[in-house]
């Protein structure tokens, strides 16, 4: 089988894990190569997301030790998304099919087979789902759960119980490269593009070693980024509460001029407060949801890099061609001295 298949693997100080997963993700890689399911070309690339720890030095290593670990480095930390993105735009051009796993081991690597098969059988993207999460605490779970059924309610196409474990294909790889937004939100954005998709179930682990590095200031802020990025239904849902407010607004104006026609008012200090704290919240519930969008707005114009490369274990095409033009360059100017 000619697929080349490159692993995506996005790394953030994971120099606990990465020794170990690094051999489960090989004998994967090359049990799919002995049954011609893909290509000897086939890689595993680790996208190093900015580590502080020796990360980055273990990268390096495993790719002196086999030809099918490769890496690249990021300049600095830029999150998840655009750890993930970087690798599949790094491949584009090479593979035929990415698969995105996170580098813990809780994802299970033996899902791949089946998600290569399903590639063969005619789909463009093949997404691994959780079939339960019983490994979950119960605040893990619950938070989790109304997270994904309040995307799907707001508006944004989102595949239940799935994060970022997933198979895409070159077709799509092209015509994700297209989407030019910097806040990126993959689990909304790929099934966007649409084509053939299934999905795959799977059962998730306990962390192969040390800890977990998306905490729950990292899980809301991936909510609220998935949420203002994919959907304007807030925005609407603003404007229904400030036309119900205004109804009752103008219902408690009628209510107050009666009162007065009818010579029945009375100095109320509690009713007032009341009205005053209600119409204060909900001006300041609906400038934070606008402040957000008008956020995420600024962020696009200036349509920053999503991703700067600053190391490679490996020369891309482009950069040997270019030694190889300065090594000519460079001999002719010898020659006319």
């Amino acid at each position: 089988m000619n697929t080349i298949l490159y692993i995506i693997v996005p790394c953030y100080n994971e120099e606990e894990v990465i020794l170990i997963t690094s051999g489960l993700f090989l004998q994967e890689l090359t049990e799919l190569i002995q049954k011609e399911k893909i290509s000897d070309d086939s890689r595993i690339l680790f996208v190093n997301d900015g580590s502080k720890d020796r990360t980055w030095e273990f990268i390096e290593k495993l790719a002196e030790e086999d030809v099918h670990f490769a890496g690249i480095s990021q300049s600095r930390n830029r999150g998840h998304q655009n750890a993930v993105w970087a690798g599949m735009m790094e491949v584009k051009e090479t593979a035929d099919i990415v698969i995105s796993i996170d580098c813990d081991g809780q994802d299970d690597i033996h899902t791949m087979e089946a998600m290569v098969d399903a590639y063969h059988d005619g789909c463009e993207v093949v997404y691994g789902v959780r079939s339960n999460r019983d490994t979950d605490t119960f605040f893990k779970r619950f938070t989790a759960q109304t997270f994904y059924k309040l995307m799907n309610k707001l508006g944004a196409d989102v595949v239940y119980n799935h994060a970022d474990y997933r198979l895409v294909s070159a077709r799509v790889l092209k015509e994700l490269a297209d989407f030019r937004e910097v806040n990126l939100f993959l689990r909304g954005m790929i099934p966007l593009v649409g084509f053939k998709s299934t999905s795959v179930y799977y059962e998730r682990h306990e962390r192969a070693a040390g800890k977990s590095h998306y905490p729950l200031s990292k899980m809301l802020g991936l909510a609220f980024d998935g949420i203002t990025s994919l959907s304007v239904k807030p925005l609407r849902i603003i404007t229904g509460m400030g036309v119900g407010v205004s109804f009752l607004g103008f219902a408690g104006v009628i209510w107050a001029v009666a009162t007065e026609l009818l010579g029945r008012t009375v100095t109320g200090w509690t009713s007032t407060v009341c009205i005053v704290c209600f119409m204060g919240g909900i001006q300041l519930i609906c400038l934070g949801v606008l402040g957000e969008y008008i956020g995420k707005i600024y962020m696009e114009v200036k349509a920053r890099p999503r991703y700067i490369i600053s190391e490679r274990t490996y020369q891309k095409p482009e950069e040997e061609r270019e030694d190889k033009a300065g090594d000519k360059t460079g001999s002719g100017e010898e020659g006319k001295m």
